[in-house]
């Protein structure tokens, strides 16, 4: 597993945006993050060793996590991006965006159905952005999706929109200042997932955790490992 961020700063977009770990970080530092800057790992994935070897080693890359691959300001650079994943087919390049009605605008002339090494996905937090962000996704060409609802911050349905999604991951909002997270919530968008043969990874619990009606403060620390010990994830049959 490798970490790709060609770029850095992001803005906030969604409702899911309030309390974002890039900005909160940022912050602390004194580093603006409304400036998108490349950085000095824009070409990791193709530098080399003295040997002639790549730096980077085959697998996943989880890319702009840092910020997000479809953003305006990166647009120059993004082709560049494009020409290096393709050359390292070894690696399986994953990239999350909340500005998937930016897609068709992005992609490269070669795109076709898609690259076989990317996988694209789409984030959501409620049912409005539900709605208008994954009837777009189910469109588009792309050979590998998923769905990301952290942080999720209400019931949601989103069945109808499961059909050629690998994976939907669901998770709590963690901040001092978190809305609420409903347990009940992912376990719902569980039993679509499983309706719809779709695998589901329960992510994190948020940090105001309602559970059967009770609420918990959990430590940011403890909110993967507690999601972990719900023992609720679901491996698709495909």
């Amino acid at each position: 597993m490798a970490m790709w961020n060609p770029w850095r700063g992001c803005k906030k977009c969604s409702d899911g945006c309030l309390h974002c770990y890039i900005h909160k970080g940022d912050a602390k530092r004194g580093v603006d993050t409304s400036v998108i800057v490349k950085t000095e790992d824009f070409d990791k994935p193709i530098q080399q060793l003295k040997n002639g070897n790549y730096k980077m080693k085959s697998g996943i890359v989880y890319t702009c996590f840092s910020t997000d691959f479809l953003i305006e300001e990166a647009d120059a650079w993004r082709k560049e991006c494009w020409s290096m994943m393709k050359k390292r087919q070894d690696c399986t390049f994953l990239f999350l965006t909340k500005r998937i009605e930016r897609f068709d605008a992005c992609i490269p002339d070669d795109w076709d159905n898609g690259y076989d090494n990317v996988v694209v996905c789409c984030t959501i937090e409620d049912q409005r952005n539900a709605d208008k962000k994954l009837s777009l996704f189910q469109s588009l060409p792309i050979k590998h999706k998923c769905i990301t609802a952290q942080p999720l911050l209400e019931r949601i349905n989103i069945e109808q929109y499961l059909d050629d999604i690998e994976l939907v991951v669901v998770g709590g909002e963690s901040d001092k200042y978190a809305r609420p997270f409903d347990y009940s919530w992912a376990l719902d968008i569980r039993e679509q997932c499983i309706r719809k043969n779709v695998s589901f990874e329960f992510r994190q619990c948020g940090t105001h955790f309602i559970k059967d009606g009770k609420e918990y403060k959990l430590q940011t620390k403890d909110l993967c490992s507690q999601a972990r010990k719900a023992g609720i994830d679901f491996k698709s049959s495909r």
